[in-house]
């Protein structure tokens, strides 16, 4: 690559982080991709919840945008959609249906899908669900980028026609999360919001831990719990943690707790950032299972998996802190080496270097076929 790509994302959300983990995935990314040269206008949908909400309103690592409405994003920014090397739709955006439309229609270079919830999307498509994606705009992208891996890239290629499915998981700004060496707080906590599919594991593998366990301490944060849930008085909730203070939270616990969405589980190689943060933050991770995971980090090598709420409490009362020590670090080492903003910008680059060069050598062969057909 000689010069930097002109690169523009259409997201859900770089402002605000607030309910979505969409903003800090961005956030890591886009950063990877300044710091590798890469020029990055960032459009959004100013909708008055993340308004409400922006945490980030003026990113030093890229330009940052708003639009109000579809026409009003084709007038002001389709010149900026035409010219750039590679156009990047987000899951989720509002009206992402008409939006893929209307950005195809202005055949950009490289137009590309970064499907942050590639679980959901499916099970969505499966039931003829398509609020941000319609099935037959699967086939108008040069690259599907993937939250998820292994075997479901098979099928989006297979199923849906994708051109060329390719992993593209979440990451960790590496320069946020690290450990605060501040003193420990908690035993085992959870960072994340309400979810219905996700509760009944958080149940198992830490509310009932705690009332096993009254002599130890648990934290729970995030939005959005029903008020119904009956917390045991050793489980400490706090509603909303911003990202500025998720490195202080993960940093205070003896052991943090990883749960995961049913349809990320039944996907499978569907890591969340969550992950990811926790480990780069040298805190030692207990998970619920799915498969993938193991190939992410290796069950008592880095991580510990747990099927019931027996598992979590014998991390707790039995690990020593030397080994606890030794899986924290191995999982930090890993993200470190594969999971930052950095490496996954690097790996976004590639892919769309290669199609940037392979759009280039066919229409070389096309010239070339053209001007022997004149010549014939």
């Amino acid at each position: 690559m000689t010069q930097p790509f002109k690169i523009v994302i259409l997201g859900l959300s770089l402002s605000s982080s607030w309910g979505n983990g969409h903003a800090t995935t961005f956030r890591a990314l886009i950063k990877g991709l300044k710091a590798l040269g890469q020029d990055v206008l960032f459009l959004e949908r100013d909708v008055p919840w993340y308004a409400a909400h922006r945490d980030m309103a003026h990113p030093d690592f890229c330009k940052l945008a708003y639009y109000t409405d579809i026409d009003g994003l084709i007038r002001e920014y389709g010149d900026c959609i035409r010219g750039a090397d590679a156009v990047i739709v987000g899951s989720y955006v509002p009206e992402g249906v008409a939006i893929i439309d209307a950005i195809s229609a202005l055949q950009p270079r490289c137009l590309a899908f970064y499907d942050i919830d590639t679980p959901v999307t499916l099970s969505r498509l499966a039931r003829n669900d398509e609020e941000y994606l319609a099935a037959e705009q699967i086939r108008l992208f040069d690259i599907y980028f993937s939250f998820s891996g292994g075997p479901v890239l098979h099928h989006i290629e297979k199923t849906y026609g994708a051109r060329r499915a390719e992993a593209l998981y979440c990451s960790v700004d590496s320069d946020l999360y690290r450990n605060t060496e501040e003193p420990l707080s908690w035993d085992l906590g959870y960072l994340g919001t309400y979810s219905p599919d996700r509760q009944p594991t958080l149940e198992r593998l830490l509310i009932e831990p705690a009332k096993r366990l009254r002599h130890k301490r648990f934290v729970v944060a995030g939005p959005q719990y029903p008020d119904e849930i009956d917390w045991p008085a050793n489980v400490e909730r706090i509603e909303h943690l911003p990202p500025s203070e998720h490195a202080s939270f993960y940093s205070r616990q003896r052991f943090t707790l990883n749960v995961t969405r049913a349809d990320m589980i039944a996907a499978g190689w569907s890591p969340s950032v969550r992950l990811f943060e926790a480990a780069a933050c040298g805190v030692p991770i207990i998970s619920d299972r799915w498969r993938g995971l193991d190939e992410l980090f290796p069950d008592g090598e880095a991580i510990v998996i747990a099927d019931e709420t027996a598992d979590v409490v014998a991390a707790l009362t039995d690990m020593t802190d030397a080994r606890r020590q030794i899986i924290a670090a191995q999982a930090r080492r890993r993200v470190l080496t594969g999971h930052t903003g950095m490496a996954r910008a690097g790996e976004m680059v590639r892919m769309i270097e290669n199609h940037s060069r392979l759009t280039g050598a066919m229409a070389e062969i096309h010239n070339r076929a053209r001007a022997f057909a004149g010549k014939a």
